[in-house]
């Protein structure tokens, strides 16, 4: 898989950074003034892209984090499991058909046949929205 680096200071609201493994998306950072023999700090929050979870990190600026590239695809529903948090669906490029969970947010809205869009990430897929 790709990724591209950058410093803790680029770590911008709305990119997605790699922090433990798992991609998340920056919702906030604060940069600290340099000391006399120290470097400047940077807090990072940010929330998980499949999993939702809350992470906070206190680094120097000049620590290194890798972007992950998300490769978005359109898939169509074919089922969804009995619990509503999985769905069977087709590529419809390739014509692959998998297993993907369905992101919380649009869970309600998802119904067989309908056309969404899903994301992958170190392989890993959810679908995050319908087109």
């Amino acid at each position: 898989m790709a990724f591209k680096i950058i410093n803790a200071v680029e770590a911008k609201p709305g990119i997605n950074i790699i922090i433990d493994g798992s991609p998340c998306l920056v919702k906030s950072q604060d940069i600290s003034k340099t000391g006399k023999h120290g470097h400047a700090k940077a807090r990072i929050e940010a929330i998980g892209i499949f999993d939702g979870k809350k992470k906070v990190l206190v680094t120097p600026g000049h620590e290194r984090f890798e972007v992950p590239l998300i490769e978005k695809g359109k898939a169509q529903v074919l089922s969804i499991s009995g619990d509503g948090n999985n769905a069977s669906v087709m590529d419809l490029e390739s014509f692959e058909t998998f297993n993907i969970p369905i992101d919380e947010d649009i869970k309600d809205k998802v119904k067989e046949e309908s056309q969404v869009e899903y994301w992958k990430v170190n392989e890993q897929k959810m679908i995050k929205r319908l087109t």
